[in-house]
């Protein structure tokens, strides 16, 4: 009888104990980026962006190897969220490089710069996708760089 009253008291504590604790919200890479975008009043490149996919004739004879070396996976290219950039750009944006998209619709996000495009693009991003997704082309995109501490 004495055992069940304590662990009765046991279960209780720790029920009280665990509702008391208050859970902080986890925060998408988004809202990181756009809350250090806002903090530290980053600028952003005023760009055009279109997607491509991991075809021969949108890449070169390496489809799966973007110009940075970076290995993407066959099944699935976009899951690492991927950017070739136009040269003019990458000048200003380094390989791995993390950026936050603002203006391309449902590709809005945090990409990595690991690819670059062929010479006769500027002030252009291309945005990796799937091959069975659909491309698009969006004007006035903005793109910030972005310093994400993990």
């Amino acid at each position: 009888m004495k055992e069940n009253v304590i662990r009765l008291l046991v279960v209780v504590f720790i029920c009280l104990f665990t509702t008391s604790i208050q859970f902080e919200e986890v925060k998408s890479e988004e809202q990181i980026a756009d809350e250090i975008i806002e903090k530290e009043k980053i600028d952003y490149h005023l760009v055009t962006a279109t997607t491509y996919t991991i075809k021969e004739e949108q890449t070169d004879s390496t489809p799966l190897i973007t110009a940075s070396g970076y290995k993407l996976d066959s099944l699935n290219p976009k899951k690492d969220k991927v950017i070739a950039v136009s040269r003019d750009l990458k000048r200003k944006f380094r390989f791995g490089e993390k950026v936050r998209i603002k203006g391309a619709g449902k590709l809005d996000g945090v990409y990595t710069v690991r690819d670059v495009m062929n010479r006769r693009f500027t002030k252009k991003i291309d945005i990796l996708i799937n091959p069975d997704d659909d491309g698009n082309r969006y004007t006035k995109v903005k793109l910030y760089p972005i310093t994400i501490n993990n």
